[in-house]
């Protein structure tokens, strides 16, 4: 790269596992904030199963930086002809452009795809090869005169890189649970709940009530649980799995983002990282609900919400299923946090808490990219202040 204090070269692939595997991984591993899902057997599935690719959308332009022969800093890089399965929404931005009469796509976006999970997007070594992957991403755009970048759901590392990049900040909220003593309302990290008795007594009496109906609505409904982990999953329970799942999506009128073939791989290649919840009723299952699993920094195990779906209307299934056999199994692990994934302000009442997340974006054009820092500047405030209303709603019993 020219115009850098280190002589790094530029390397663009177009199929992830074009990218060595195991220079790849390391790189995740020392980041502070890894998840499962930017590992490298993750990405290379999503392509392999024909769930993100150029017929779908997503054009992989996977950036790296070597010096020499070292890998230094990656990032899964896409080019986009759609907003679809990104979970941070502009389309209000490509409608502008339109309306102007500018092209919008293909735009740039660094992201898992369909995945909205934060953690290290820009993986790199140290920080100065973190801060010239930006420069290269904003280089590399600018040469090929695309409307923009865009980097979604980043660790605390990336937004710094991206900040001192002169890229504009965007927040969202999400809402994850912490697996906390028995003492703390809300649970501040101590040893973890006892069990999931322990956890409903953090709450406040109008939650606990309400929870333990739902729960009661589903056994008298006479649905029983089944928990596979791992390799303990079945070809039958993932294809079981897959039918809840793709019928969710039919059921709203889409076509799902994953194939069968992408959790082919999972479960070949990835079977540590997923445990399978299965409703039944009268011995045949009726639903089922997908959770993975990973590791941050400090060893600590976190728990991702993913997918569910069902064969079967049953009342409060989806809340037994998504929430309460997932929270109950975190506790009885000792996993020490629950993401519930993007949106969905009625988790509280669940004990999922807000949390703010970060992406970062830049625009070509000059006149738009002031438009949206301007946008950017009252949507944060805004952000801000729900961030504020729902901190006055603490599902959790107040403590003496």
């Amino acid at each position: 790269m020219k115009n850098d204090p280190v002589d790094y070269v530029t390397r663009v692939y177009a199929d992830p596992a074009q990218v060595p595997r195991a220079a790849w991984n390391a790189l995740l591993a020392g980041e502070r904030e890894p998840s499962p899902f930017m590992r490298h057997e993750y990405l290379c599935a999503l392509h392999a199963s024909g769930s993100a690719t150029p017929a779908t959308g997503w054009t992989p332009a996977f950036h790296t930086l070597w010096h020499g022969e070292a890998l230094v800093a990656a990032c899964p890089l896409y080019l986009k002809a759609h907003s679809y399965g990104e979970y941070v929404f502009d389309w209000a931005w490509a409608n502008a452009y339109e309306q102007h009469g500018l092209a919008y796509y293909p735009k740039a976006l660094v992201a898992v795809p369909f995945t909205p999970v934060p953690g290290a997007r820009l993986l790199a070594c140290d920080d100065a090869a973190r801060a010239a992957l930006v420069r290269s991403l904003v280089d590399w755009c600018g040469q090929r005169e695309l409307s923009s970048l865009h980097l979604l759901f980043l660790s605390a590392g990336d937004q710094a890189a991206c900040a001192a990049a002169g890229l504009m900040a965007r927040h969202t909220v999400q809402f994850h649970w912490t697996n906390g003593s028995d003492t703390g309302a809300g649970g501040a990290g101590g040893a973890g709940y006892a069990g999931f008795d322990a956890f409903l007594a953090s709450l406040a009496q109008d939650k606990r009530k309400k929870i333990r109906q739902e729960r009661r609505k589903v056994q008298e409904a006479g649905v029983r649980f089944r928990v596979a982990e791992g390799a303990g999953i079945s070809a039958a329970d993932w294809d079981f799995f897959y039918r809840c799942y793709e019928r969710t999506y039919l059921e709203h009128g889409n076509a799902p983002y994953l194939t069968r073939g992408f959790f082919e791989h999972m479960a070949a290649e990835m079977a540590p990282h997923w445990v399978l919840f299965i409703a039944e009723r009268g011995g045949q299952p009726v639903a089922a609900s997908l959770v993975a699993v990973g590791a941050d920094a400090t060893g600590q195990r976190v728990a991702y919400g993913r997918y569910w779906g069902a064969l079967a209307r049953v009342d409060c299934l989806h809340f037994e299923a998504c929430y309460y056999q997932p929270l109950q199994w975190c506790i009885a692990h000792g996993v020490s946090r629950f993401e519930g994934g993007a949106q969905g302000e009625h988790k509280m009442a669940r004990a999922l808490m807000p949390v703010k997340t970060a992406s970062a974006h830049w625009l070509a054009h000059p006149a738009f990219a002031d438009a949206v820092e301007r946008f950017l500047q009252r949507e944060g405030q805004g952000v801000e202040n729900y961030l504020e209303h729902l901190g006055q709603r603490s599902p959790f019993r107040v403590m003496p």
